[in-house]
């Protein structure tokens, strides 16, 4: 093997591929066709699979969908466009609806009618209406800032320009689905690698002409912003929707039961393939508009939709050797090497394994043929053996008792709120001696919700690391860029362009920061949570000091949401002096603004509540988001601080003689109610 004729190589793709690119993409003016382009890119893929030495941070590897384009301006939702929980079996349905009805403080036997709606692999667009007047079109972006591409929508022939009939709203958001039909794409698919590629890059052509060129078509299912006009129902929308001139899917229907769910769901999985547009799976909506609103969102998602994603294609395969991952919590994870094959139209050769646990269970041997199925239709999961083809050289896999990083005897944590030992098996390094678990926090630090670094991805990072140039988070903002200009595959620009964006990352807020720093229970909710109660970078340093820090953690307790997982592991990580210093000297280079609260208006401002019993008229958790809604904050525990104690059927005693001992206001249910509806 010639290594550096095989880097020469590789680098010379790499730079054609940047060059089709950016005349693609920024000029609008194609020099390849979209063929070439599709098969260049699949060639420096499956080098980089063969040969791990091959590292450049313009891989297409790296790149994830279209990076926001310059050349449209930006403009942001009026109502955020949030993604959807997925769902992947009958349980998951099944529990999606046991949460609302929980929430919701139903009875099991209450029978919740829901909207299903076929799931468009299209371009997610929102169209904004006057007085029945298309104005302004919008992509979905991030979901809070979309691309203004009005224009190219305004070229679709099914997107109306002004609406029908005579109930139309004063204002509305008409959201959709921009897809190209199967018999269409055929048409077109010397040019494109498939129909939702089309549209994309179709929609994102500066020329409103070329966008004409391609056969798109807008399927509406839903609304966002909505003014002075009432909606009962989502049937009642969809059949609107008609009437003022949008497509709407021929298979959307009113379903109740789970057991018409469950077949509704199958019958169309069965009839995928003969639909003239992609579809991945049926997206299940209450029909209740009032239940919408009641539920509201819980992180990015709605709690009121699900998403029930299509079984993925399965392939076989077989499994050449396992090796462990080591996260950044120290998670030993087990990967199945496998021979090459395509899941779902992408090439595999790696399936994760999950769990020592999971190996046993599974009976998963070295050499086996296995069935191998993306997930989600993302990630590669070995789904099961095929013990009929498993012959006598088959090799047991003994799981690791020392970190293959470190060194470090590895362990199986207890967990205190299930009482249980977890699956996961972990390196337990608390000084940062482990290399992998270091290089995982680095990851972890400069992704898309923490850092958010652009150019500073993943393989970036390791080949930083190779080179010794970083090893802890400060390194990140102490790089030498002269030294990167010339390292192989960066140049001048690429190297002024990461500078720049780490520049711009040191303006962080202290949620995301709090994020960051990779404390293990801590999500980004927890890290909200965390941020709302000390606000400021200089409050949150009270947890480096070992006698503030047992106050600190004391009061964060008092927040719901903290348990005792979560102070135990923010505990452990300040403990660890080791921590502290490269905190500190983290916090040296960056601008951490302080927490803005959200929800801090309302008739509930400056109060805490406490819940304690059943609630009748709503469940607890659906009172709990009503007070955040209306400003107020929620109690763990009966203090000095609490302001009201809410007592529903069968309240804790205790904390009904605290409360009366510290003379908080006790309000029984009717009397909540009023206080609510002031």
């Amino acid at each position: 093997m010639n290594k550096k004729r095989i880097q020469a190589e590789y680098s010379k793709k790499i730079k054609n591929l940047h060059k089709f690119g950016k005349a693609y993409f920024d000029k609008d003016n194609p020099i390849v066709s979209d063929q070439r382009y599709d098969d260049l890119k699949l060639e420096i893929l499956n080098l980089e699979k063969k040969y791990s030495f091959l590292k450049s941070d313009l891989s297409p590897s790296l790149k994830v969908g279209f990076e926001p384009s310059k050349k449209f301006n930006k403009i942001d939702h009026k109502v955020w466009m949030l993604s959807l929980a997925n769902a992947f079996t009958d349980e998951d349905i099944k529990n999606f609806i046991k949460k609302i009805k929980n929430f919701l403080n139903l009875d099991e036997k209450y029978e919740i009618k829901f909207s299903a709606e076929p799931k468009i692999d299209g371009i997610s667009a929102a169209l904004h209406y006057k007085n029945g007047f298309f104005y302004l079109g919008l992509s979905r972006g991030d979901g809070k800032t979309g691309e203004e591409i009005t224009t190219n929508l305004k070229t679709i022939s099914n997107i109306p320009h002004n609406l029908k009939g005579k109930s139309i709203p004063n204002e509305i958001e008409i959201r959709g689905e921009v897809y190209i039909a199967k018999n269409d794409f055929k048409k077109i698919s010397d040019r494109f690698a498939n129909p939702r590629n089309a549209a994309g890059g179709s929609l994102r052509q500066k020329d409103s002409n070329i966008t004409k060129k391609i056969p798109l078509k807008f399927m509406a299912y839903s609304y966002g912003y909505l003014k002075n006009y009432y909606i009962d129902t989502q049937s009642e929308f969809l059949s609107n929707l008609k009437l003022w001139g949008f497509e709407t899917s021929e298979y959307n229907t009113l379903l109740g039961s789970t057991s018409e769910i469950m077949n509704n769901y199958s019958e169309l999985e069965k009839k995928r393939s003969e639909i003239n547009y992609d579809i991945d799976g049926i997206v299940y909506k209450i029909n209740d508009i009032s239940l919408q609103k009641r539920l509201g969102f819980v992180s990015n998602s709605p709690r009121w939709a699900i998403a029930h994603k299509f079984s993925s294609t399965k392939a076989y395969s077989k499994i050449i050797n396992i090796e462990i991952q080591v996260g950044r919590t120290g998670a030993l994870t087990p990967v199945a090497k496998i021979n090459p094959v395509s899941v779902g139209g992408v090439v595999v050769s790696n399936a994760t394994l999950h769990n020592e646990d999971e190996i046993l269970r599974k009976d998963i041997r070295i050499g086996d043929v296995v069935v191998i199925q993306r997930a989600g239709d993302v990630i590669p999961q070995v789904l099961e053996v095929e013990k009929n083809k498993r012959n006598k050289n088959v090799k047991f896999f003994f799981f690791p008792s020392t970190c293959p990083s470190c060194g470090s005897k590895v362990v199986k944590d207890y967990n205190k709120t299930t009482k249980k030992i977890e699956a996961v098996t972990r390196c337990p390094d608390i000084n940062f001696d482990c290399k992998e678990i270091l290089k995982e926090k680095l990851k972890h630090f400069a992704s898309k919700n923490a850092f958010n670094i652009e150019g500073l991805g993943k393989k970036v990072i390791q080949n930083f690391w190779d080179i010794k140039m970083i090893k802890f988070p400060a390194d990140i903002f102490s790089l030498n860029f002269e030294k990167i200009k010339d390292l192989d595959g960066w140049g001048k620009l690429s190297a002024s362009n990461l500078e720049k964006a780490i520049n711009k990352s040191k303006n962080i807020s202290l949620d995301k920061f709090i994020y960051s720093i990779g404390i293990r229970h801590i999500g980004q909710e927890n890290a909200k949570l965390i941020a709302g109660y000390f606000i400021s970078v200089k409050k949150f340093q009270n947890l480096f000091n070992s006698s503030k820090r047992k106050i600190e953690l004391e009061n964060l307790k008092l927040i719901d949401g903290m348990g005792e997982t979560q102070i135990n592991s923010i505990d452990i990580f300040f403990t660890n002096k080791k921590n502290i210093k490269i905190i500190s000297s983290l916090i040296n280079f960056l601008n951490i603004k302080n927490f803005v609260k959200r929800n801090t208006t309302g008739i509930f401002s400056g109060k805490s509540f406490m819940f304690t019993g059943s609630l009748e008229t709503m469940s607890r958790a659906e009172a709990k988001v009503l007070v955040a809604n209306l400003g107020g904050k929620i109690a763990s525990n009966v203090s000095k601080n609490l302001n009201y104690l809410i007592i529903g059927n069968k309240p804790t005693r205790r904390k009904l003689h605290e409360a009366r001992d510290l003379k908080i206001n006790i309000l029984n249910e009717k009397e909540w109610n009023k206080l609510v509806n002031k």
